[in-house]
């Protein structure tokens, strides 16, 4: 890296680590997630031949979904249960939507809109597919995982939410099964109490400040 960046990334506070060459499992859950992004492409793209326009929309319209994913909360008020986001920290807004623009008339604009739109859907099928259970650690008939409780705050899995949506509540209650382990719980999104299984419930980690200037 040139001396002068480095300069200029210093003023902000920004230090780039890079891992060894040829050692991408160093990166661990972000490379998984990158994987996740790729596959997900491809089974929207396949091998079909689009536009500058349409790819460059669609992968703005990804890009928006990604930097909309919850990263962690702050508070543990149940008052208090907006996740930071890349889209809060990059724009200092959570929606991620493209402005509203002026397209040229004709049904050539229409039908390339379209066709953005239905690749966007696919790829958001596709990466919530192969990328949220990722986030579920499962150590099944090897040893307990942590118990979910009263208190934590989850992203609740529903892929019948449109794009870019991810519901996050808190957990009012947990029923335990006959072995002790809780496999049903009662989550308070905005007011309202949804009963879910564990497995479409993802814990959230708590971000300290410490977390956050880090």
């Amino acid at each position: 890296m040139e001396p002068q960046l480095k300069e200029q990334l210093a003023d902000y506070q920004i230090l780039f680590k890079f891992n060894p060459p040829n050692a991408p499992h160093f990166g661990g859950v972000w490379e998984r997630e990158v994987r996740s992004i790729k596959a997900a492409l491809q089974v929207a793209v396949r091998s079909q031949s689009v536009t500058e326009d349409v790819l460059s929309t669609v992968l703005v319209e990804v890009e928006g979904i990604l930097n909309s994913k919850p990263l962690g909360y702050v508070s543990t008020d149940v008052a208090d249960l907006d996740a930071i986001t890349p889209n809060l920290l990059l724009m200092g807004r959570r929606d991620a939507s493209l402005p509203q623009v002026a397209y040229a008339s004709g049904e050539m604009g229409r039908r390339r809109w379209r066709h953005c739109q239905n690749l966007v859907d696919q790829f958001w099928t596709q990466f919530t597919r192969n990328y949220l259970p990722t986030l579920q650690t499962r150590q099944k008939w090897h040893k307990p995982s942590d118990t979910l409780t009263v208190g934590s705050v989850v992203l609740i899995i529903d892929p019948q939410l449109p794009r870019a949506q991810w519901p996050i509540g808190k957990v009012t209650k947990t029923m335990v099964s006959y072995d002790g382990c809780v496999r049903t719980a009662d989550v308070s999104v905005q007011g309202k109490v949804y009963t879910r299984p564990v497995a479409r419930l993802i814990p959230l980690p708590a971000l300290t400040d410490e977390t956050k200037d880090s």
